[in-house]
């Protein structure tokens, strides 16, 4: 069994941890990628109208570019986002829902310029369901997720 490191990086800081991260402990890695990218407008959280807003309150799915291939190999799955109102973006509840994760262990880490992880991890869970556990955290660095 191995070990997947995923992620979604609206403006560069999760893919940066996550890339050192998946290097570090020597990990597979898969970027999640909306099927239709995030310009800037849209991520403009101050914008009531602005697509991320419209997201998440909306509770749309996000759909995905590619798949992982053979998931069913990995034990341990990180999946790495910025924290949008005390949660994962759509996206990552999009791409969860592809995914069979009985018996996985699932890894949230998530990067903020100021938010909480609030109930991060009891909001992911019906996303992966069967999954061992779920836990959350915030990091800032891919040291932090690696001291986790």
């Amino acid at each position: 069994m191995s070990t997947l490191v995923t992620y979604f990086s609206a403006e560069g800081t999760t893919a940066k941890v996550a890339k050192e991260f998946a290097e570090m402990i020597e990990a597979d890695i898969f970027e999640i990628v909306p099927v239709e990218p995030y310009t800037k407008a849209d991520i403009k959280w101050t914008n009531p109208l602005a697509r991320c807003n419209k997201e998440q309150f909306g509770k749309k799915d996000v759909p995905v570019q590619g798949k992982v291939d053979d998931f069913e190999q990995y034990d341990t799955v990180y999946i790495g986002f910025p924290i949008w109102y005390g949660a994962a973006p759509r996206v990552i509840n999009t791409f969860c829902q592809g995914y069979n994760w009985t018996g996985k262990k699932v890894m949230a880490f998530a990067t903020s310029g100021g938010s909480k992880i609030g109930k991060t991890a009891e909001k992911l869970q019906p996303y992966v369901e069967g999954a061992e556990s779920v836990d959350a955290k915030l990091v800032f660095s891919a040291a932090d997720v690696k001291e986790w």
